[in-house]
């Protein structure tokens, strides 16, 4: 069984200040942050970085990742460059990047144009890695991992020991099939994003949704990721710091219980 600590990624709050997410993260027993590449830390922001590694650092908090939104091949090795430079001025000792072009099914790749990706991230993973940082790949509808066959795909053509996975279900995904995927590609993982919406993407209290991220929680496989890892809170009912302070308090709750339930039990 993997132990999870209990994170939050920053795009969960685009409307609140790096300020303002440090303190609620701080109040609610958050103890990892990823900070979003598209609001809070720009790429090429370097002094920016600096400010919200320092003001995360000094609550307590650890900077789990750096949720870039670069996608290769449409974002060259120039611009990884450029968010690899912010990522290390965060403090950030991984970062998130988006398989394929973003917002593309994977069933519409051509053999040639998956090469062309999976060359793209691997020579990513290089530079990345030259510096001590490890890449994760969204798990995401829309991208080269919008479902399992793909995703066991991609990772096969990239083929480098410093690319991982992060898992989260399609929402709406059954339970039965969200067990079947973590456990195709738990051990490639590192990270996991934690939300409770529904197929059409209505948003719901976490407590709506105990049992199912209980029991998936408890399902995932050791994995062949060396840090620690984190389990992060990705949006809320409303994008309500109320409703996140709720969500915590069972996030938090349902981790302990994941960790501490006797093998083989739901």
């Amino acid at each position: 069984m993997t132990v999870f600590r209990p994170g939050l990624c920053t795009v969960t709050f685009r409307q609140l200040s790096p300020e303002d997410i440090v303190a609620l993260a701080a109040e609610c027993g958050i103890v990892g942050i990823e900070w979003a590449g598209d609001v809070h830390v720009p790429a090429g922001q370097i002094d920016v970085a600096r400010h919200v590694r320092s003001l995360t650092e000094e609550a307590g908090l650890s900077v789990v990742s750096y949720g870039s939104y670069i996608a290769p091949p449409s974002d060259d090795e120039r611009a990884f460059a450029t968010v690899l430079e912010t990522a290390q001025a965060l403090g950030a000792p991984n970062i998130r990047i988006w398989p394929g072009t973003r917002n593309r099914d994977s069933a519409t790749y051509s053999s040639a144009e998956r090469r062309q990706v999976a060359q793209a991230i691997r020579h990513m993973a290089r530079m990345a890695d030259d510096a001590s940082v490890t890449l994760s790949l969204e798990y995401h509808p829309g991208s080269l991992t919008d479902d399992l066959g793909s995703a066991q795909r991609l990772m096969a053509e990239i083929d480098d020991p410093n690319v991982f996975l992060y898992w989260q279900p399609w929402p709406g995904l059954h339970l039965e099939t969200a067990l079947e995927e973590i456990r195709a590609v738990g051990p490639e993982t590192s990270h996991v994003h934690v939300f409770a919406w529904d197929r059409e993407k209505n948003r719901y209290p976490l407590a709506d949704r105990r049992n199912y991220w209980n029991t998936v929680l408890k399902a995932m496989p050791e994995t062949r990721w060396r840090g620690e890892r984190f389990a992060m809170i990705e949006f809320v009912k409303g994008d309500s710091p109320d409703q996140f302070r709720d969500d915590a308090a069972t996030f938090r709750q349902l981790l302990e219980e994941a960790q501490d339930r006797p093998a083989g039990t739901t």
